[in-house]
């Protein structure tokens, strides 16, 4: 199919974006990277009368350390992320995940506030932002603000962001040497949606894990979290007994949505085989460091 007719306008400062959001509202999308919205455009799956190329804004373009946080323009690319150097020493989880993101075509278009605004629940990007405790950038007319990752995702394709305000960065927290990181994913084909998808940001004082972030990507309308199993593991050494007694707890507290090949009890077993590689992982991880 063929996308329908539209009027494409390319600006070059953020206020010339919310300008043309506020004159045409519904009628009008913001294109960033392209790969997701092309795509529903050409499925007659979105039809905007108008699209706003912001890919020529400079400002929301760069990774830059501010305090204790990691900066990412909203038009930072997947591929500029993956080859980014800070981002492997602050952020080392994003480094992790970005691979898993479909083909490298597509990583060198597609953009970290795209994948943030779409809000798919099968994306990496917002998965890991929620596992991180990150926190979203927005502007519109009133100005900025500032939104947790674990509010801004609201149901299937619905975030927090309005109709008149754009994504225009997001940051994480600067990691600590106490820090462990890694995400997996498991698909059909590596590139395809992932079936079941864990981050994991872990805190440890020696083995002691002080805190435990799990984040699931491809378990329901948006990434979600496991507070009740993360609550198991703080405070605890994650050896095996520990980890028996979370995924048990894991178990009962996800709830996935069945998709068209594979049933909620499939995608529940899924994901707690991954947590526990990548849990199993973690205590190996600061045993051998302590050793």
């Amino acid at each position: 199919m063929k996308s329908p007719p539209f009027e494409y306008v390319k600006v070059y400062q953020v206020e010339e974006a919310l300008a043309l959001l506020q004159t045409h509202g519904d009628d009008a999308r913001i294109l960033a990277g392209g790969q997701t919205l092309l795509a529903t455009l050409n499925m007659r799956l979105s039809e905007p009368t108008l699209l706003i190329d912001i890919a020529g804004i400079d400002a929301l373009r760069g990774i830059e350390q501010v305090g204790d946080w990691l900066r990412i323009g909203a038009m930072t690319t997947h591929s500029e992320i993956e080859a980014s150097a800070l981002v492997a020493e602050h952020a080392p989880l994003l480094s992790a995940a970005v691979p898993h993101i479909a083909h490298r075509a597509i990583r060198n278009s597609g953009t970290w506030g795209g994948s943030i605004a779409y809000g798919d629940p099968a994306a990496e990007w917002p998965c890991c932002l929620v596992a991180m405790d990150g926190v979203i950038t927005v502007q519109g007319p009133a100005g900025q603000r500032r939104v947790a990752a674990t509010d801004f995702f609201l149901d299937l394709y619905m975030t927090d962001l309005q109709p008149d305000e754009i994504v225009v960065s997001a940051e994480v927290p600067i990691a600590s040497t106490g820090d462990w990181f890694a995400f997996d994913e498991l698909s059909r084909r590596h590139g395809d949606y992932a079936v079941a998808g864990v981050a994991v940001a872990a805190r440890f004082d020696g083995l002691v894990a002080q805190r435990v972030r799990l984040g699931f990507l491809g378990m329901g309308p948006i990434p979600s979290r496991a507070p009740r199993t993360e609550g198991l593991l703080s405070g605890k050494v994650l050896d095996e007994t520990t980890i028996e007694i979370a995924l048990l707890s894991l178990k009962g507290e996800l709830d996935p949505l069945a998709d068209l090949t594979h049933s909620s009890q499939t995608k529940n077993h899924l994901a707690t085989v991954l947590t526990r590689r990548l849990l199993t992982a973690a205590h190996a991880s600061r045993s051998a460091l302590m050793a």
